[in-house]
């Protein structure tokens, strides 16, 4: 076996499309099954898919036909799987591929608040993969379930990650312009985003405000204790196809010159960027000196859409720091996560008892120490 064989659930959709394209000629995982809605299944993936991305379908798949969305359709054809579903059906359906003995990597928000489900940022609490076994032990699986956060929460948990090990944080503000992408397919009408701003996305403001939370929490005793800070989150929808900008202000717990912090943040280096695992960005942030940068055509695809890019970095009269921030949000802050979770567990031993890693090619597994 040359590489592990993955499936992808909701693989249709804008997010399933990112896992197609970023798994092609992955040297660790191959597509082995395509899985989608009634609908779907049953015919060739390249007569069903509405293909929205810049790049061709990859021929591998364009003729793969198409499963039920089910373990039972997916058992023996897959070690583990990739999650691009909506909320509704995640929540019913990640449970049933956990139970049947699928590792599932998340995009979808349904668990991520689930005390003993892992919500996980490998640059930023690496460690908390540790609850896949409190998660197996408590529910009877012998899967499990890792989640990826909010696209907005992804990017800003990346450049808060820093300061908040270096210094602390008291305070975050964060004022978000999001790309229509965010919003998947049709997504917003024309009518309403073309010349204008919608400052309203349904629950969008409460993960940015609890997420982060969880994300830099203590892993105490098989569960988290949330991050002692507040956050303060407001939405927008703006006529960008990709990439969500966001504003930020934050207070520190410790005073910080503006070279000090501006030090912490190029020099940040994780766990993902340490391994070298084969989708972590070099540098995880890159920060722009210009006055104006980022900028959503100019940055999204950094680090192979991967980085988060930091600029106007500067004091603020009110609190400590501002800056802007941008990320690529159907990349990292979607299927990009996922994928560099799936990576980081599989290197740190948590797939073991689903894949022969001896077999598999171009691939050496690191200790848990290394964390």
């Amino acid at each position: 076996m040359g590489k592990v064989r993955v499936g992808i659930l909701g693989a249709t959709g804008p997010v399933g499309q990112r896992f197609v394209q970023m798994l092609a000629n992955h040297p660790w995982f191959e597509i082995a099954v395509l899985a989608g809605s009634e609908r779907s299944a049953g015919k060739a993936y390249g007569e069903v898919v509405h293909w929205i991305l810049d790049t061709p379908i990859p021929p591998e798949v364009k003729d793969m036909v198409v499963a039920a969305g089910t373990p039972d359709a997916l058992q023996g054809r897959c070690e583990m799987v990739f999650s691009a579903l909506p909320s509704g059906a995640a929540r019913e359906l990640e449970p049933q591929f956990a139970a049947a003995g699928f590792p599932v990597f998340s995009n979808a928000s349904a668990l991520r608040m689930e005390p003993d489900v892992p919500l996980v940022i490998p640059e930023v609490n690496p460690e908390h993969l540790a609850l896949i076994r409190v998660q197996q032990e408590r529910r009877g699986w012998k899967g499990f379930v890792v989640t990826n956060p909010n696209c907005s929460t992804i990017h800003l948990v990346c450049a808060l990650k820093p300061l908040h090990d270096a210094f602390g944080l008291e305070q975050v503000f964060v004022t978000t312009l999001q790309a229509v992408s965010g919003a998947g397919y049709p997504g917003v009408a024309s009518l309403d985003i073309v010349d204008n701003l919608i400052p309203y996305i349904p629950g969008e403001e409460e993960k940015i405000e609890r997420e982060p939370l969880k994300l830099l929490g203590t892993l105490v005793h098989q569960h988290v204790e949330p991050a002692r800070f507040a956050i303060s989150a407001a939405v927008h929808r703006v006529p960008v196809v990709d990439g969500h900008t966001e504003a930020v202000v934050v207070k520190l717990r410790t005073r910080a010159s503006l070279e000090e912090v501006a030090h912490t943040l190029r020099t940040f280096q994780g766990v993902p960027q340490r391994l070298g695992l084969p989708t972590a960005p070099q540098p995880a942030i890159i920060l722009r000196e210009e006055p104006d940068r980022p900028q959503p055509r100019l940055d999204r695809n950094a680090g192979n859409g991967m980085a988060t890019t930091v600029g106007r970095l500067r004091p603020d009269p009110v609190l400590d720091y501002k800056f802007v921030l941008l990320g690529h949000n159907t990349v990292r802050g979607a299927a990009g996560a996922s994928l560099l979770n799936a990576e980081l567990a599989l290197t740190l031993g948590y797939l073991d008892e689903f894949v022969d890693t001896a077999s598999l090619e171009a691939f050496q597994p690191h200790p848990a120490t290394t964390l």
